[in-house]
């Protein structure tokens, strides 16, 4: 006869590996292989600290002011378009046009924990055209300038050309207050996929281990966009690119489909 009673713990529950716990689910930029990074706790917490003695980590130029970006309290307005929508009054539906981050930042409030499923096709860093036009002291008015809805003081936008030292910055600075906001909306179970091509794939899966926690990383999807590919030169063709997944809490996530085994015999 079996015993089903529950067996008696002997010891009480380990409230440090809880919070540390805590701390790695709400803080996962701020956790690294050894431990606790302080200093990035403090900055995802509003305060900025000098380089700490040398030590592996992700940054960039510009990272900073992208934490800043995300910090900062949105001054945009949902604003109701009946007039250019369909059964406005019975749809499921929601669909918004605007500036990504500020939009984010607004539905952060209502839809935060929510989210089963997030992907995002960003504008991919070509090296010459990307246009970065954040402005940590007014997002939505450099957004305004550059959609040309408001009269600017003057182009205030980087380009990040190659020959500015900068080709990577500037799309990562763009790129990580977007991706953290994404994370917060996202269920416990909850997954986000990335579109990607070669120029930042490697710097898009280092920021999503630093947003997202490295044990989070479940697969990086590779397919092939064209089957006679673009040209890159004379001599090489792109047919490639990617697709990153990474889950809220990967322990949580539980994916349907094909078996990975089912061409084995």
């Amino acid at each position: 006869m079996s015993d089903s009673r529950t067996p008696v713990q002997h010891t009480s529950e380990d409230l440090v590996a809880q919070r540390r716990e805590e701390l790695r689910r709400v803080f996962p930029e701020a956790c690294t292989e050894d431990g606790l990074d302080f200093d990035k706790l403090r900055e995802a917490l509003g305060e900025f600290v000098d380089d700490a003695p040398e030590r592996y980590s992700f940054t960039w130029a510009g990272k900073r002011d992208g934490i800043r970006l995300l910090q900062m309290p949105s001054r945009a307005t949902l604003t109701p378009a009946p007039e250019e929508s369909l059964d406005w009054d019975t749809t499921a539906n929601l669909f918004i046009e605007g500036e990504n981050l500020e939009a984010l930042k607004l539905l952060l409030k209502p839809y935060y924990g929510r989210v089963k499923m997030i992907y995002i096709d960003p504008p991919y860093n070509t090296g010459n055209d990307f246009i970065y036009p954040d402005d940590y002291r007014d997002p939505l008015g450099a957004y305004l300038e550059q959609t040309g809805q408001v009269a600017g003081q003057g182009d205030e936008t980087h380009r990040n050309r190659i020959t500015s030292g900068r080709k990577h910055s500037g799309w990562l600075s763009m790129m990580y207050p977007r991706l953290w906001l994404a994370r917060q909306l996202l269920r416990d179970d909850g997954v986000i996929f990335v579109s990607i091509d070669d120029n930042e794939v490697h710097n898009l899966l280092l920021l999503l281990r630093e947003v997202f926690g490295e044990e989070n990383h479940i697969a990086t999807f590779t397919w092939v966009k064209k089957r006679k590919g673009s040209h890159l030169s004379k001599t090489r063709r792109s047919m490639t690119e990617y697709v990153a997944c990474f889950g809220k809490q990967a322990k949580c996530v539980n994916l349907f489909g094909e078996e990975a085994y089912a061409d084995k015999w």
